[in-house]
């Protein structure tokens, strides 16, 4: 079942006003009675280490509307609306040699470490 509320559906790009700023996220208010919450989690794929530095109350912003709930609030994203390389496991192309460096390379490796745990 979709959810609709005011025209906005999941996987909507919504504009919208911060109405607050918590350690766990921002809240915004759109369209005449729609709002969401922004988790820490998804403003950023890096670590957030203080929600305030992404928004501030009153400022304007975009977020990806993920889900929304049976009493009409929204679950917003701001990572989900970046673009992400597609990663194909198809990618990777063995060489000729193989694993062949490796195996040569690590004894010397082993060795060198070895050592060096000694001199400590």
């Amino acid at each position: 079942m979709v959810i609709v509320m005011d025209n906005f559906q999941v996987g909507d790009i919504i504009t919208g006003i911060v109405t607050g700023v918590e350690s766990y996220g921002i809240f915004l208010s759109f369209g005449e009675n729609s709002c969401g919450l922004i988790h820490i989690s998804e403003i950023s794929d890096s670590f957030v280490k203080d929600v305030n530095d992404y928004a501030k109350v009153n400022q304007t912003m975009q977020a990806k509307i993920l889900s929304i709930d049976s009493s009409g609030h929204c679950k917003l994203s701001l990572k989900a609306m970046e673009e992400h390389p597609k990663v194909s496991s198809n990618h990777i192309i063995e060489t000729k040699t193989g694993f062949q460096t490796l195996k040569e390379k690590l004894p010397e490796w082993v060795e060198e470490a070895y050592s060096e745990t000694e001199k400590m």
